[in-house]
């Protein structure tokens, strides 16, 4: 639906408090809640990859701490190696030439040529035959066992053969991706933008602004963004409109003012700088947050509290911020499978997200509930467990699955 602006409706204004309008929820609390599928199905439609950009190998080796994607699957121009060369340290020989020998029965082997791994074979030699298995004087050398046709030698293209999908478009560039791309003679790659996030700071000292920004800063970046911070603001409708409808980013984010209290004007700021398109999600912790339009771009609203607004980036804002940059924009979480210590309670139509962390023979138990705010329950997590809107919870001893914070599977 399309938020009205602030006037619209004097009737209305007259009987709420706070100057309500038709979407204005201070005061009077929410009729209803988008599901989460419902707001991740806005952000798909609304949010499209940016275009990529091209960037030479040289300068991607700084930037693969920050994350880089690639924004197209890369093929192999050419066979790998392009010929075949030496797997060993040796002598390279004819392999026919070792036939026979042994420590004593030693075969001569005119004209030999000493070969290191990774230096293209001679012409008519086939094999490597290893220092420990012969034996040199001077420039005479003598095979003191055989060598099989191939043994010691990677051939033509037994890494990779040309136009082989070496990687598909979304992978993450590691360093041993640079070193076999340099290798292969690929200068220059294209990889996914890094969307201009604009993150605006809109709740008040309760919110713990420095809090906030310093979280999704962090966030934002993880995700592929390059953050402008923008605060923390006075509860100003007109000033929080101004900020978000500036021209200069690809989306934008806000934190604070989004709830049910007199100064939780962020929505109606969003109304007046573009659309509110989505107010509520029933997701908890995290509810109170928002979805529209500002400047252009799209537009997320976090709520303050910073557990919610936690929530609310991983499960909503982070998406939008991966599928700018062309990143999957599922959780970038590893999920494992683990085993509930106790029951997690949950009510239907509202997704729950529990914060758990492993016990010593390897379940999960919460470390906090859904209700409860507050960072502490997430620092002393491992991860979280997502319960869907649809259960009533897990009991005691189900699986579940396991999201892990620090990007690795415990």
């Amino acid at each position: 639906m399309t938020a009205a602006r602030a006037g619209d409706d004097s009737a209305t204004r007259d009987r709420l408090p706070f100057a309500a309008t038709p979407s204005d929820v201070r005061g009077r609390g929410f009729s209803s809640r988008a599901s989460l599928t419902v707001m991740e199905g806005w952000i798909d439609a609304a949010v499209t990859p940016l275009p990529p950009r091209a960037v030479a190998l040289a300068d991607l080796s700084a930037m693969l701490a920050e994350g880089v994607v690639l924004a197209a699957p890369l093929t192999v121009p050419g066979d790998w190696p392009p010929a075949d060369r030496a797997a060993r340290d040796g002598v390279a020989v004819a392999s026919r030439d070792t036939l026979g020998a042994g420590s004593y029965n030693p075969v001569p082997l005119p004209g030999a040529v000493t070969v290191a791994v990774g230096e293209p074979m001679p012409p008519g030699t086939d094999a490597v035959l290893p220092v420990e298995a012969m034996l040199a004087d001077g420039p005479f050398v003598e095979a003191l066992g055989s060598a099989a046709p191939g043994e010691g030698v990677e051939r033509r293209g037994d890494g990779l053969r040309a136009g082989t999908v070496l990687m598909k478009a979304g992978h993450r560039l590691r360093p041993q991706d640079l070193g076999l791309l340099a290798a292969l003679g690929i200068g220059t790659l294209r990889v996914g933008a890094r969307p201009r996030v604009r993150v605006v700071l809109a709740g008040g000292p309760r919110s713990g602004p420095e809090t906030l920004g310093a979280m999704l800063t962090v966030l934002v970046a993880r995700d592929g963004g390059v953050v402008e911070l923008v605060g923390p603001l006075p509860a100003d409708r007109a000033a929080l409109a101004a900020v978000y409808a500036a021209p200069g980013a690809d989306l934008l984010i806000s934190a604070g003012r989004t709830g049910v209290g007199e100064d939780d004007v962020a929505p109606l700021a969003l109304a007046d700088a573009g659309q509110l398109a989505l107010h509520g999600v029933a997701l908890r912790p995290g509810d109170s947050a928002a979805l529209g339009q500002a400047g252009g771009v799209p537009a997320l609203l976090l709520p303050g509290e910073p557990m919610a607004c936690l929530t609310a980036y991983e499960l909503l804002a982070g998406r939008a911020v991966r599928r700018l940059a062309g990143r999957d924009p599922a959780l970038p979480h590893p999920a494992v499978p683990a085993v509930a210590v106790r029951k997690l309670v949950s009510e239907i139509g509202c997704t729950e997200l529990y914060r758990v962390r492993r016990t010593a023979d390897g379940m999960v138990e919460p470390v906090a509930s859904p209700h409860r705010p507050g960072l502490a329950g997430a620092v002393l997590a491992d991860g979280f467990v997502l319960i869907p809107a649809e259960s009533e919870g897990v009991p005691a001893g189900a699986t579940v699955t396991l999201r892990c914070f620090d990007g690795t599977s415990l």
